[in-house]
């Protein structure tokens, strides 16, 4: 929904003046909705939309030590935590603003047109409404080009023979906690590394409206994901003890762009792209980013809606996307790898957060979006105290090994 959104407010109507645009959409996806600043102010988001400005995180390693996170944030810096509900109506109305038709209705397949021959795409998919139920009403439309906005389960990807990726399954649960507990949560966030959690990724406990959302994810063990759960749910107990489950989500996670996300007239955006960085899950930002602008490479290759576009217009969005955002990737695949490998590895990760520097480039790189330029000689201190911390991880976990035999 968010790349949809900003697709149709970048074109500012559904035709692009002239060429007429079919942008598929997920909507509903719940888990682990975060917001930075980068994102709030980029797109102009409502303040109001907010639930909770989260100005404190607590990083908790395998053995259970906790390192505070948020020493270095400015006054004005925050992460914007809301519910994907809220957010996804909001989108929704400021495309049909913007000058989008928005069509309650599931895509189905699409015919695609001969190469270079300016013929139109026939798009098939099932309309629903408020005064029909089942299955829908299958309709049909003509369009000049598509955007596949879809979600990590994309039709449109399959349409073009995008290819598979690797996924995570994050799964959560909503919790109602007594008020007395909400309020050490009111700008808190929680995430918990370990064996037990997650061999791959992490858990959390993220600040909503009035309730808490619990949850883990994992790409090696998904049929292991309540197992995990419950250790995400044990290790918060105290916290969240008296609270009750009042909703349970769960959804797939990419953990890498497809071979293929451009064919002819035919693009790929945010998750059914596969533009969710590792390490931290992040993908709501980037799923608005590459809808806008895929949207702007469309207007501008259209000349304005004069002329048809082709695939060469479409590649300029992937190669700005890829220029831009291509080194975030590859640092926190680097860094999922070296940190998430074993329980030493994590307790190493924790110790490391500690740290004011690693706090600071790590808070400005999540709320800006970029891989923030560090100074020389703090890196260099950095990387001495990065080898320190996995030394010493692992002797913690030979010892713990010994007096466990």
């Amino acid at each position: 929904m968010a790349a949809l959104s900003s697709a149709a407010v970048a074109g500012q109507n559904s035709d692009f003046a002239g060429l007429r645009l079919a942008s598929t959409a997920s909507v509903g996806r719940n888990v682990a909705r975060r917001r930075s600043l980068q994102m709030v102010d980029e797109f102009d988001l409502p303040l109001e939309i907010i639930d909770r400005r989260v100005t404190k995180m607590k990083m908790i390693s395998p053995s259970n030590v906790a390192v505070d996170i948020g020493r270095t944030l400015k006054p004005h810096e925050y992460i914007g935590m809301v519910r994907r509900e809220v957010l996804d109506a909001y989108l929704r109305d400021r495309a049909t603003h913007a000058g989008a038709t928005v069509i309650n209705g599931l895509f189905l397949k699409m015919d695609s047109p001969p190469a270079g021959s300016g013929e139109r795409y026939k798009i098939y998919y099932n309309e629903y409404s408020s005064s029909k139920s089942g299955t829908g009403e299958k309709k049909e439309m003509e369009v000049d080009a598509v955007v596949g906005a879809d979600g990590a389960n994309s039709r449109v990807a399959k349409e073009i023979g995008a290819g598979d990726y690797e996924y995570a399954i994050a799964f959560q649960e909503r919790v109602k906690i007594p008020d007395a507990k909400m309020e050490y949560y009111k700008d808190r966030a929680e995430m918990y590394v370990g064996d037990d959690v997650s061999p791959d990724f992490y858990g959390w406990v993220f600040p909503k409206c009035d309730h808490v959302a619990v949850g883990t994810g994992t790409v090696t063990h998904k049929s292991d994901i309540k197992r995990f759960q419950a250790a995400t749910r044990l290790r918060a107990r105290d916290k969240i003890a008296g609270g009750k489950i009042i909703r349970v989500e769960a959804h797939p996670i990419p953990e890498h762009p497809r071979p293929r996300r451009v064919l002819n007239r035919v693009a790929l955006v945010g998750d059914a792209a596969g533009y969710v960085t590792k390490c931290s899950g992040e993908g709501i930002y980037f799923a608005a980013k590459s809808g806008r602008m895929c949207a702007e490479a469309i207007v501008e290759g259209s000349a304005q809606g004069t002329r048809m576009i082709d695939e060469a217009d479409l590649r300029n969005y992937l190669k700005k996307f890829d220029k831009t955002y291509w080194p975030t990737y590859k640092v926190l695949d680097v860094l999922q790898k070296v940190f998430y490998r074993s329980n030493s590895a994590r307790e190493a990760f924790v110790e490391m957060c500690g740290d004011d520097y690693v706090q600071k480039m790590t808070f400005d790189s999540y709320l800006y979006k970029r891989v923030v330029p560090g100074n020389p000689l703090d890196d260099l201190k950095l990387a001495i105290n990065t080898v320190g911390s996995l030394v010493r991880a692992g002797a913690l976990k030979r010892e713990m090994t010994r007096l466990a035999s």
